[in-house]
């Protein structure tokens, strides 16, 4: 029984990753067709989910090393940050945007240093799950992106609640809140929780992309010739 319920667990896990990695591909060929930031930062978000999610399998099979737990860490706060940066066109104000970009920048690529430089056990790891907490200036340093990051997702979130109704965009800001609630709660020392943040963030996110209209005569840019009728 026990065999067979980490077989399942294993197998769940892969099939994440696989829908993480179609989600990811998905929003870079958007931004690639529309060259719209908005999601450059969803697919580069998920990416980075995609890549916590291929080194929670890496672990659960047996890969424990110390470079991958850093980045494990690093990544946990990333995911948060960058999905972030997607929302911040929901506010509509472009000198916030600038400066809220620059400011994940900085505290993200500071994370990403102090999570590389940092030595951590592999004591990390019970039964194949990540379940230590980072060091204490890890801590520290990561809330630099989650705070200010989930402030943003549930501030944009309110602003797009009140300006648009469409179910698919909902969908994905619930997704994006969930995940982002996730790796909060990693680096609060609650780690299980992001396994099920990303279960749920995943499905909420995937139905809300692969039911996005491509495009809406409604968000055609200003000077758009409308069709005649």
């Amino acid at each position: 029984m026990i065999a067979l319920g980490a077989d399942a667990l294993a197998a769940s896990l892969l099939i994440l990753t696989a829908l993480l990695a179609v989600l990811a591909v998905r929003g870079l060929l958007r931004y690639a067709a529309t060259r719209a930031p908005v999601q450059l930062m969803w697919g580069l978000g998920i990416l980075c989910a995609t890549a916590a999610m291929a080194i929670e399998v890496a672990v659960y099979l047996g890969v424990v090393l110390v470079p991958i737990l850093q980045a494990y860490v690093f990544l946990s706060a990333a995911i948060v940050g960058v999905l972030s940066l997607g929302a911040t066109r929901v506010l509509r104000r472009p000198r916030v945007e600038r400066g809220y970009r620059a400011y994940i920048a900085g505290t993200t690529a500071l994370v990403a240093a102090a999570s590389f430089l940092t030595p951590l056990s592999t004591g990390m790891v019970h039964d194949g799950i990540i379940t230590g907490d980072p060091p204490l200036l890890l801590l520290v340093l990561s809330t630099l992106v989650t705070g200010p990051a989930t402030v943003v997702l549930l501030t944009a979130s309110a602003v797009s609640l009140r300006r648009d109704r469409r179910w698919q965009t909902l969908l994905m800001i619930a997704g994006a809140l969930i995940l982002g609630a996730g790796g909060t709660l990693y680096i609060a020392s609650f780690p299980v929780a992001l396994y099920y943040a990303e279960f749920l963030g995943i499905l909420l996110l995937f139905f809300g992309l692969v039911s996005l209209p491509a495009a809406s005569p409604a968000r055609q840019p200003a000077g758009t010739p409308r069709p005649a009728n």
